[in-house]
């Protein structure tokens, strides 16, 4: 009886331009982060925040635990939206940490109550493991077609420079414990778009000068980090402006 070649059990699938986009967007409290979201295509919020309470899109309720995030992100009733807002990622990773202290046991058998409760880094890593299933779920949304955007607010870290003096800059707010379960460090290597909103300011004679104005940045610098698979130039935010989303979705590469 004839075998099958091996590379028979190989198929190749035609290029698709219809897979959704992974976005993180992060800045400081109140800079306009949930309006830029209501801004995109056909959003429906998971407004842990109450960020989108002013902007007039829709919103998904009954949403209280991670169990409950999970459970909706796999309704049928997603299905007529084409972007899934988490607002914020921050608040979220709450939900990761408590749905871990009840599910996930110490190695004597006990629960805990507290990421330190595992020992020595331990915890950080379970609820690592925990977040890595919510972004499975998005991924089967970006891969039906549908973009996921994950708000998040912004901390100060210092970043290690191993040509001189180590400096600070803006990151998004989570875990990034020194060895295991660093999620800061995933995010940012699981999204396709990383995206710092930034006041426009100045520094005159020690200090700083704005008039309120604001910038999306796609590009990393010492200060923030940022990527983007398709944007490069940074993009000014007025209040109510679609510019990111049409050069996202509509335009080419600015």
């Amino acid at each position: 009886m004839p075998q099958t070649s091996s590379s028979e059990r190989f198929t190749v699938h035609p290029a698709k331009s219809s897979s959704g986009q992974r976005i993180v967007i992060y800045g400081t409290g109140g800079i306009g982060k949930s309006s830029l979201s209501a801004l995109a295509p056909n959003p429906l919020f998971y407004d842990f925040d109450r960020g989108a309470g002013a902007t007039g899109v829709a919103t998904i309720g009954g949403v209280e635990t991670w169990t409950d995030l999970r459970d909706a992100l796999h309704s049928r009733i997603v299905r007529d939206y084409a972007t899934l807002v988490i607002d914020t990622a921050t608040k979220v990773q709450e939900l990761a940490q408590a749905h871990t202290f009840a599910t996930v046991r110490h190695e004597k058998g006990n629960l805990v109550t507290s990421v330190e409760g595992y020992g020595y880094g331990k915890g950080y890593q379970h609820v690592y493991d925990t977040f890595l299933t919510l972004l499975s779920d998005l991924d089967e949304h970006a891969r039906a077609g549908r973009n996921v955007v994950l708000v998040c607010h912004s901390v100060t870290d210092t970043a290690p420079n191993p040509e001189g003096e180590d400096y600070k800059r803006y990151e998004p707010d989570l875990q990034q414990p020194p060895k295991q379960g660093r999620l800061r460090d995933r995010i940012k290597n699981w999204c396709d778009h990383l995206l710092f909103i930034n006041y426009d300011v100045a520094v005159n004679k020690g200090k700083a000068v704005g008039a309120g104005t604001r910038t999306i940045y796609p590009t990393e610098m010492p200060t923030y980090w940022a990527k983007s698979r398709k944007l490069r130039d940074p993009i000014p935010f007025p209040e109510g402006s679609r510019d990111l989303w049409a050069a996202l979705f509509e335009g080419g590469a600015r």
